[in-house]
């Protein structure tokens, strides 16, 4: 039996899975432990004080579990408490921010959408990065929206009309590329791209964010053994049954 500490990764809820599933293709000879604080789901509009409380208890307890790294799966929780729990615990530790900068870098002609978290646009890391690169680019609040990701309702009537009113004041302009800035958005990725004029760009961060990682265990010496077999541990605060829907989750990102 292994015994080697595992790479922690942590969200609100569901969403981080995203990232997850990317890291594991990646790494398949790692160890993860995948925490979800579904039942204090949804982060984005709760306040920073909230989230960094609530952030710091859940990271607390995979400490206690035994991680080597961690990767903070969620941009809300990436903004409020990053900060902090770098000052804490002396691991690498992998924030989340949207990946405006990369849309920028490849931008073509027109309007870059940012779709986040309320709370997500109000912390200081995203509007020191919008100050760098949103010369293009417009902030799209989406309060609510990951609450379809912890559903499950990944396809509905309901999600159509959202994302429908959500992007009807931009359908006269053109628009280059929308940001998924929220990991929960990932999976709703088919159903965003429908709503949107042939030829926008979807863009995420899970490539990144797996780079980082991989290049963060490297400098520390973190990586598993070539040819180990790696594992994965899934836990929720939402109980059973939110721990049975990571298991199908996982298993639809995986297949992405």
């Amino acid at each position: 039996m292994r015994t080697e500490p595992a790479i922690g990764f942590f969200d609100s809820g569901l969403g981080g899975i995203s990232v997850l599933a990317a890291a594991m293709k990646a790494l398949p000879q790692e160890r993860f432990l995948y925490y979800g604080d579904s039942a204090n789901a949804p982060y984005g509009t709760k306040t920073a004080e909230e989230v960094c409380r609530l952030t710091g208890a859940a990271v607390q307890e995979m400490v206690k579990d035994g991680v080597k790294a961690l990767v903070i799966a969620c941009n809300t929780a990436s903004g409020a408490a990053a900060k902090g729990l770098r000052e804490r615990y002396a691991m690498p530790i992998i924030a989340l921010e949207p990946a405006l900068k990369l849309a920028h870098e490849t931008h073509g002609q027109g309007t870059i959408l940012v779709m986040a978290t309320p709370l997500t646009f109000e912390n200081e890391n995203y509007k020191r990065l919008f100050s760098s690169y949103g010369e293009h680019a417009v902030s799209l609040p989406c309060p609510g929206l990951m609450d379809f990701v912890e559903r499950e309702e990944l396809e509905s009537p309901a999600l159509d009309r959202y994302l429908e009113a959500l992007f009807e004041p931009f359908l006269a302009r053109d628009t280059d590329a929308v940001v998924l800035g929220c990991t929960h958005y990932l999976f709703l990725r088919d159903a965003i791209a429908r709503h949107l004029p042939e030829g926008v760009r979807i863009v995420d961060g899970n490539g990144g964010v797996v780079r980082q990682l991989q290049k963060k265990l490297a400098e520390n010496g973190l990586l598993a053994p070539s040819g180990a077999k790696g594992d994965i541990r899934l836990k929720s605060s939402g109980g059973r049954e939110k721990a049975e829907q990571m298991e199908r989750m996982l298993a639809r990102a995986l297949r992405l």
